[in-house]
Parts: C-alpha cells; sequence; structure tokens
C-alpha cells in the first residue's frame, strides 16, 4: 500500500474514533415551524461566541418561466437594496457594525443567504431579515441600476469563462423541456423586460415564510432563537404555495452535439453531459464518488490518462445537487496542438474504460476516505455543519440522512460504480459540446 493511502486510512480511522461528544448527532438538531409555516432549525453549538443563519428559500431558475428567466439570481442583488426599515445599503452596514458578514448565492434550484455574526448580534440579524422578507423596497430606479449590474455580469462572465459559455450551449441542447435548459443568470433579453409587476409578484410568491427552511447555528438557545422568530418571522403572513415545476425531461434517445466558436480560445475544450437521477435518489453516492475518480487529484483516471499524457491540461467534473434529474459533466481543456476530435476521444476512453472493466477496490477505497475526510471536516465547523443540515433537508428529503452519509457511501461497491457507469455515462445519454476559435472543417 502506498504512503499516501495508508496516511488516508490512517487518518479516517482517527476521525471515526472521535468521542461522540465532539461530533454533531442527530437528536441535537431541534425544529419547529412557525404558523406562517416557516420551518427553522436550531443547532446549539458554543465551541466559539459565533453564530450563523442560513436561508434556504426554495427557488431558484428552475421555478423560472420563458420571458422571466434570471429574475431568481436578480433577486440576489435585489435583497441587499433597501426595505422599510433599513434602507439601500443599510443591511451591510448594520450587520458590520454588528460584527458580522454575508453572502448569498443562486442555483438551479435556491436562492441561499448567509449571516456570520458573534452571538450576541441574534435579534439584529432577525430584524435585518425579516424587514427585506416583508418589506423589500422594489422601486424603478434601484430595479434598473441592478439590472444593469446583472446584464454587465452575465456578459462578463461569459467572456471571461469557458466554462461559462460552453456549460449555456450544452445545457440548451441537453434539456428540451425542463428548464434547467437556460442558465441561472437568464436570457439577456428576458433580463431586459422584466416589470415591476413580475418583481413584486415573484418576491412575494417565492420570498413567503412557507417557502423557506432556516437554520441557525452557533452560540444560541433553542428557547431564545424561537422567541425571536415568534416576535420578528412569525408576523409575516404566508403566501399560496408556488406553483409546481412539473415538467419531466423526455427521455434522450440519442447523442446531441453543439459547436461554440470563440475568437479568444487558445485551445480547444470538450464538454460532455450525461443525464443523472435527482439528488434524492439512491445513485447518487456512487455518481459522486465516480466523479472522484475521475477527476479527483494527480491518481485520478483522467488526470493519468489525460493530463500526465499531455492531452489535457486540466479535466474536471461536476454534478450539482439537485430537485430533479439534472447533467453529469466532464470538461476538459486541450493541450496546445491537440485537436477537440483527439480531445474528447482522450475523454470518452476513460470513460468506457470504467464502464466496461470497472475500478479497484483500492482506488474507490482511497476516494471514499478523501470523500469522508472531507465530510468531517465540513462538520467541524458551525458554517458546515448549516450549510450541511439544510442542504440534506431540502435535496435528501430530511436533514438526518447527513448522519447516514458516511455509511452511504461507504457500502458503494466496484460493481455500483461499474454499474452507474454503463446506466447513465453512456452515448445514448449524452450531449457533447466543442469551444474552439475555429470549427473543425468537414472531412
Amino acid at each position: 500500500m502506498k504512503r499516501y493511502t495508508k496516511a488516508l486510512f490512517m487518518s479516517l480511522g482517527l476521525l471515526m474514533a472521535m468521542p461522540m461528544a465532539h461530533a454533531t448527532k442527530a437528536e441535537d438538531i431541534q425544529s419547529f415551524t412557525l404558523d406562517n409555516g416557516m420551518k427553522i432549525m436550531v443547532l446549539e453549538d458554543s465551541s466559539i461566541p459565533n453564530a450563523n443563519m442560513y436561508l434556504f428559500w426554495k427557488v431558484g431558475s428552475r421555478n423560472e418561466v420563458p420571458g422571466i428567466t434570471g429574475i431568481s439570481h436578480f433577486f440576489e442583488h435585489m435583497m441587499f437594496n433597501g426595505s422599510k426599515k433599513y434602507g439601500p445599503k443599510m443591511f451591510d452596514r448594520t450587520m458590520e457594525a454588528a460584527g458580522g458578514a454575508n453572502n448569498a448565492y443562486t442555483t438551479e434550484n435556491l436562492t441561499v443567504y448567509t449571516d456570520w455574526f458573534p452571538a450576541n448580534a441574534l435579534e439584529t440579524i432577525f430584524d435585518l431579515e425579516a424587514d427585506r422578507i416583508e418589506n423589500l423596497d422594489i422601486n424603478e430606479q434601484m430595479v434598473e441600476s441592478e439590472r444593469g449590474v446583472v446584464a454587465s455580469e452575465r456578459l462578463t462572465g461569459l467572456e471571461n469563462s469557458n466554462w461559462r459559455v460552453i456549460q449555456e450551449e450544452l445545457k440548451g441542447a441537453a434539456f428540451r423541456a425542463h428548464p434547467y435548459s437556460w442558465s441561472v443568470i437568464g436570457h439577456e433579453s428576458d433580463i431586459a423586460a422584466w416589470t415591476l409587476d413580475d418583481l413584486t409578484q415573484y418576491h412575494k410568491t417565492y420570498y413567503a415564510p412557507n417557502n423557506a427552511v432556516v437554520v441557525i447555528a452557533g452560540d444560541v438557545k433553542l428557547a431564545e432563537v424561537k422567541k425571536l422568530a415568534n416576535k420578528y418571522f412569525a408576523p409575516i403572513p404566508a403566501q399560496a404555495p408556488p406553483r409546481e415545476v412539473k415538467t419531466v425531461e423526455p427521455l434522450q434517445k440519442g447523442e446531441r452535439r453543439v459547436f461554440v466558436q470563440k475568437a479568444s480560445v487558445s485551445t480547444p475544450n470538450v464538454m460532455l453531459g450525461y443525464h443523472v437521477p435527482a439528488t434524492s435518489n439512491s445513485d447518487y453516492y456512487a455518481l459522486d464518488l465516480l466523479s472522484s475518480i475521475l477527476t479527483t487529484g494527480n491518481s485520478s483516471r483522467m488526470y493519468q490518462g489525460l493530463v500526465d499524457k499531455q492531452v489535457a491540461i486540466q479535466v474536471d467534473t461536476y454534478m450539482p445537487m439537485s430537485f430533479d434529474p439534472n447533467l453529469f459533466y466532464v470538461m476538459g481543456v486541450a493541450n496546445p496542438g491537440v485537436t477537440a476530435p483527439e480531445l474528447e476521444d482522450a475523454m470518452l476512453s476513460e470513460i468506457k474504460r470504467v464502464a466496461q472493466e470497472g475500478v479497484t477496490a483500492a482506488e474507490l477505497e482511497k476516494v471514499k476516505n478523501i470523500k469522508l475526510m472531507g465530510f468531517y471536516r465540513t462538520m467541524e465547523t458551525i458554517n458546515g455543519k448549516a450549510n450541511t443540515i439544510g442542504t440534506y433537508e431540502l435535496f435528501f428529503g430530511s436533514y438526518d440522512k447527513l448522519f447516514n452519509a458516511p455509511e452511504q457511501y461507504n457500502k458503494v461497491t466496484p460493481e455500483d460504480i461499474q454499474r452507474v457507469a454503463q446506466t447513465y455515462l453512456k452515448r445514448s445519454n449524452r450531449t457533447v459540446a466543442v469551444l474552439a476559435a475555429e470549427e473543425e472543417a468537414d472531412q
């Protein structure tokens, strides 16, 4: 056994042997639901005198329709631009004055707001969040200002990120019906066309308390959280539940291909997208480990098969957590002098080898250890705990499933890896996108 593999086993053993008193357990997480439908989860952790609040809003680009694409991401900007009690830019200033900081992100499935602060600022955070949930100021001047920011973000993002350029085209080809077909930032024409009525109605519907899960972790007490939640969040009225996303992407029946020309690309990029089930599916863990086998670390299949052999400068895989069936992405950037077909063939060769020959028990054990070490590291901080609790509550159906995650990873077998590779990473189920300065000439 190689030295680094021994170290991984030893590290995992130490982590597994940690006294349970230091580890978060399912029974440590307490939750309650307000009369307006807002679910609040609390983890008391006095390891440091800080706390955080994660607000998971069940709204992302999957909830949009043509004409208003990108509107979910737009609210990530708008939510910091003024409300009834705290005017423009006052959210950040008030939080910073209390010693706190914040961030936010939008995905295909969620919009998440994160607040980190000294525990004694908890009431200030409740006050800030309640104000912008119930009383966001959606006025024409601010909307136009932020519309310009988002339009610029879309343009510069596509100019500067080859990944975003190629992914946008691949998604549009891979999805014929489901709203995952457009990017989170939305179509350029839709960004220019949102109306005040569109924005007001969207905020009312999706930023309703019954559409949120709130996680608070840190040096707090459940009784205090309940008191503040009833004071600040409970008076916010519930709304009619948002419409369900009923569209099911039809089965793909053959390979699809797209080409994107970008003059600034120095060497070809190739992206493969394979349809895979939603995160809640039991195959998630095997697919996640397969992703690591293919591209995590210098000993991964594609690093050794493409980077070491100077076919690719880099290779990556990505599988987003998702409410609905989504894509398993594989992307490679060609080495100078390597053509797009050569890069694609090399990528497919490594995938085919896993599907036909399987993987060894040793390489599977290695990526399991890496995955589990990352999991335990994440669960060592209050920030990691809050994010993971909310993630499992939403994507896996219940927060308590996070405590079974190590077991779910551990029970994946080499046969499971080969099976998911054969089932999902096949030609009829893939879309191929090529990004290059010039398209290959017809032969």
